[in-house]
């Protein structure tokens, strides 16, 4: 599948956070080869608490209507999401955003509701520096 234009930041923001990224792309198994999650990463939380594992979908929301690509990446998120609870229920799908399109888009009413009533997890990164800048979990 095509990698987002944001693959290589977000690979690199997850990295520069402490992640070791573990699948890129990650592949679900679901009798179909054309379900892959742009990447999987883990990180060791604490000694006592073990190791946080991830699944990343990257965005760009580049084309003309945000909207639209809105309505595309929930759906693929809600997708990607039940999959992982059969596969491997203790993965936690975020889906990445550059912080220019969560400032101008996903701050508005209509999406902000989505994204709670949808228990989407948010990873917004920076594209210049490459950074996590926040994470979200709703």
């Amino acid at each position: 599948m095509a990698r987002d234009i944001f693959h290589s930041n977000v690979r690199d923001a997850l990295i520069k956070d402490g992640w070791i990224i573990t699948h890129d792309p990650y592949e679900l198994e679901m009798g179909s080869p054309d379900y892959e999650i742009d990447l999987g990463a883990e990180k060791i939380i604490a000694a006592q608490k073990g190791v946080e594992i991830i699944a990343v979908e990257v965005k760009s929301f580049v084309g003309k209507s945000a909207g639209y690509e809105f309505h595309q990446a929930v759906g693929q998120y809600r997708n990607y999401k039940s999959a992982l609870d059969d596969i491997e229920p203790g993965r936690v799908i975020f889906l990445a955003i550059s912080e220019d399109i969560y400032e101008s888009f996903f701050k508005l009413p209509f999406p902000q509701k989505r994204l709670i009533e949808d228990k989407i997890h948010l990873l917004i990164f920076s594209i210049t520096d490459k950074t996590v800048v926040q994470w979200i979990k709703h």
